[in-house]
């Protein structure tokens, strides 16, 4: 029998709890090099400072030292020194690595070129695609050569039915899709039926930074009046072919890169080509700020340099194709070429005219995909999902988005 006391209670609206804030987390393949996509999780990071970060390989000194300050958890595989260095070893056991790779977050930002999206996830997932899987659905543009001609090649074909199974599978479970590029928008149409909504990357260049000569290279860059190329040492990157582009011409070049290639591509520089890899942020604002232009050969899926170099305001030599089709206004920040090959590039280079161009409006085209602009929009796409998402977190300025 109820007493008064409980029929006074039983009308009583009592306060819902508030419940926790959402826990996220950032997913990315693997942190083992210093690329656009690797500069993408860092802009992530700092739209999301309390998420942690899970990879499946993590190597510090060659990815980008912010990271060091990061909370990352990473795949069994780490624990493996041969495959931190080249995680094209650890192909076999990548799929089942990723699958096994558990977060336990309410919702997942995943930046993905083909492995993060096949984490295993319970909660939310985001996947901003920088592409599907290169090596799976573009494997000769990836290798720079037929399949069968390498060792990794042949990797390749044998696994490729497995991995597509394990790739669309993967695909398949996300709750949201975003493309970088309008290239990669088709492809994602093409490869998994998904229709996703271009969402640009941000570059990340403060011109306002430190700027440090790189040792061994001052006296050949000088004053000013090389051109310069940034870039992995892939196949695909076309490096090659601007070192023979260059090869006796009046002109310099710079190349800023890392890769397998390394070693092949510095016997084969001529004197006016010098290669710098694992550069300073400020030793990147020293090189960028003297360079006339930027020589882009290679087809990317998005292509973050001629952004970075617009934020110099200095113009970019590129091929006509890929990301760079959505970065580069013709005849405004930049010129480009039909293929890339080292007598157009030479041709391109010889009759490049610095007046030509007006710095002011180049620099104001590349403020357009400024990391702040990214966050604000990375945040409303997150928001979607959870309402709570920015009770903690700011924008630069300390308002809320």
């Amino acid at each position: 029998m109820k007493t008064e006391i409980d029929r006074r209670l039983t009308r009583v609206k009592w306060p819902t709890p508030k419940r926790s804030r959402p826990e996220i987390a950032i997913a990315h393949d693997y942190l083992t090099q210093r690329g656009g996509a690797e500069r993408v999780v860092l802009a992530m990071l700092r739209a999301f400072p309390e998420a942690t970060i899970y990879t499946t390989l993590y190597h510090p000194d060659d990815t980008y030292e912010e990271f060091r300050s990061a909370k990352i958890v990473t795949s069994p595989l780490n624990r493996v020194p041969l495959f931190r260095r080249d995680h094209r070893l650890a192909l076999a056991l990548l799929p089942h690595a990723s699958s096994m790779l558990k977060i336990p977050a309410d919702i997942v930002i995943v930046s993905s070129t083909g492995w993060a999206h096949g984490f295993h996830m319970p909660g939310r997932v985001f996947v901003y695609c920088h592409s599907p899987a290169r090596w799976l659905y573009l494997t000769e543009q990836y290798l720079g050569r037929p399949a069968l001609h390498s060792p990794v090649g042949w990797g390749l074909t044998a696994l490729k039915p497995f991995l597509r199974w394990w790739d669309g599978r993967a695909a398949r479970r996300a709750d949201r899709y975003v493309a970088n590029s309008t290239v990669v928008r088709h492809r994602l149409k093409d490869v998994y039926g998904i229709e996703a909504e271009v969402f640009h990357p941000p570059h990340s260049v403060d011109t306002s930074g430190e700027r440090a000569p790189v040792p061994g290279v001052e006296s050949f860059v000088g004053r000013g009046g090389h051109f310069l190329t940034v870039s992995r040492l892939l196949p695909y990157k076309n490096v090659g072919e601007a070192i023979e582009a260059f090869r006796g011409l009046d002109e310099r070049l710079l190349i800023i890169g890392a890769g397998p290639l390394a070693e092949d591509l510095r016997e084969s520089c001529p004197a006016n080509v010098r290669i710098a890899e694992r550069l300073t942020d400020a030793q990147m604002r020293w090189a960028y700020s003297l360079c006339r232009a930027v020589i882009a050969p290679s087809y990317e899926d998005f292509g973050i340099t001629p952004l970075e170099a617009g934020a110099w305001g200095k113009p970019t030599i590129a091929l006509r194709g890929g990301g760079y089709l959505d970065t580069i206004v013709e005849g405004v920040t930049g010129h480009f070429i039909e293929s890339p090959s080292a007598e157009l590039i030479r041709n391109a280079v010889k009759s490049f005219d610095p007046s030509e161009w007006d710095a002011k409006a180049i620099r104001d085209h590349a403020e357009t995909f400024s990391e702040e602009r990214f966050r604000e929009r990375l945040r409303r796409e997150i928001l979607e999902f959870d309402e709570d998402v920015f009770d903690p977190y700011q924008d630069g300025q300390g308002g809320k988005i």
